[in-house]
């Protein structure tokens, strides 16, 4: 069975606690969009993994982990992931595949994207690591992948040209000196050197996989409503972070996609600028981000936190052909006596169902809720839906009659055990 895993909300939801438990169950896991933006954080026993670009599936020993041609690559923080994964005594050599298809982000990716923030009058909110320029280049098809570090005069051809434009603008339009080719030509062919075995035709052996019956897990970064195309936009990603990129970003057909799996918090958080209806007021969004821990992954930085909201979740059940839920952190809604849901947003006196595109309406809307009462700490954890208190599990049925799709998983803290199947 081929299965996609995505993130309902703006992403931060805990994919990579799911991603960690399905891999169990599974031959492939395949990363298919996203930069090293994102990070899965998964706990086993009493130690915590961080990962921003491979798969967490990787921690299972016989997976074979793919990095899709849908990723743009920063070189250097592979490198230091893999070392990290051997100074855990992680033995990958055999199951690690980078696709030849991804593009590489360049050091004037990152320095484009921290100096273009600074220009900007409506700020996005950008992590600065040069995931956006680095897409724009392969829209712009100017890019450079991972096979053109293995073909010393195609990667010289490109990176000469690339530079010959980029450094006029570096100098005419920031102020900044640019780039030596030099010093980027020897350091990259480094990485290729690096990544030599690693690098192959993904699609070939995935679609291989398939035809030989293996199992495959698509894992994406960021959320829905950050997506490129479907997304709070411009305050989104650069990439196609929803169930469809799972196809053009690994190469596998549609008609090959099984299932997908949609992950959302209890609640709701996003990193960065943008509108978020239900956020919570200030001194309330304090109390929850310190009590559900919601900081960065990969920034640290404090994510905005707010009440759970049906409308973006059924839109990302219609976009996503969700069939099955994962509800995570329900354990950080312990002890609140007064629970809300968004089901709907008000504007000028009308009641607005359906997820709205326009970005005034969408900034100034209000949240209409429904409430529901809230339950004590639990302090045996539950092991079993039936061991919930009710109140929580009216909630959790709640959530799965607004958005028409089974919760079939609930997370009731980080480590792996502390987990509810249904």
């Amino acid at each position: 069975m081929n299965i996609v895993l995505v993130g309902m909300q703006w992403g931060d939801e805990g994919k990579g606690k799911v991603i960690d438990i399905l891999s169990q169950k599974v031959d492939y896991v395949v990363r298919y969009q996203g930069g090293n933006n994102a990070g899965h954080t998964v706990v086993v026993g009493a130690k915590e993994y961080v990962f921003h670009l491979i798969p967490s599936g990787i921690l299972h020993a016989g997976k074979i982990c793919c990095i899709g041609n849908g990723v743009v690559i920063d070189p250097e923080v592979l490198k230091s992931e893999l070392n990290s994964l051997r100074k855990n005594g992680i033995d990958f050599d055999k199951r690690f595949k980078i696709s030849t298809l991804a593009h590489l982000i360049m050091p004037y990716h990152k320095n484009l994207d921290q100096l273009r923030e600074t220009k900007r009058m409506n700020k996005i909110g950008t992590t600065g690591r040069g995931i956006g320029p680095c897409y724009a280049d392969k829209i712009n098809r100017c890019g450079i992948r991972m096979v053109d570090l293995l073909n010393r005069r195609v990667f010289s051809d490109k990176l000469k040209d690339n530079l010959k434009e980029k450094n006029e603008i570096f100098k005419k339009v920031y102020r900044h000196p640019g780039f030596s080719f030099q010093q980027i030509y020897r350091q990259y062919l480094n990485y290729g050197k690096l990544f030599e075995p690693y690098i192959c035709n993904t699609a070939v052996l995935l679609n291989k996989a398939c035809n030989d019956k293996s199992d495959i897990l698509l894992e994406g970064a960021q959320g829905t409503f950050l997506d490129i195309d479907f997304g709070t936009y411009p305050f989104v990603t650069s990439s196609s972070a929803t169930s469809g990129g799972a196809c053009t970003g690994t190469g596998i057909p549609p008609v090959k996609i099984d299932k997908v799996v949609g992950v959302c918090k209890a609640y709701t958080t996003r990193v960065g600028e943008g509108p978020f209806p239900t956020e919570f007021t200030e001194g309330f969004g304090k109390f929850m981000r310190d009590k559900g821990n919601e900081f960065g992954a990969t920034t640290g930085r404090p994510r905005r936190c707010g009440w759970f909201d049906a409308v973006i979740a059924r839109e990302s059940v219609m976009l996503n052909g969700i069939t099955e839920l994962a509800i995570m952190k329900m354990d950080v809604l312990d002890g609140i006596d007064k629970i809300k849901i968004c089901v709907a947003y008000k504007y000028k006196n009308k009641i607005i169902k359906e997820f709205p595109h326009d970005f005034e309406l969408l900034s100034k809307a209000a949240p209409v809720y429904k409430e529901m009462a809230g339950w004590p700490n639990q302090a045996n954890k539950p092991r079993s839906f039936k061991e919930l208190h009710p109140n929580a599990r009216a909630y959790l049925l709640e959530l799965q009659n607004l958005l028409g799709a089974k919760v079939s998983m609930v997370s009731i803290g980080s480590a792996r055990k502390a987990t509810i199947f249904i």
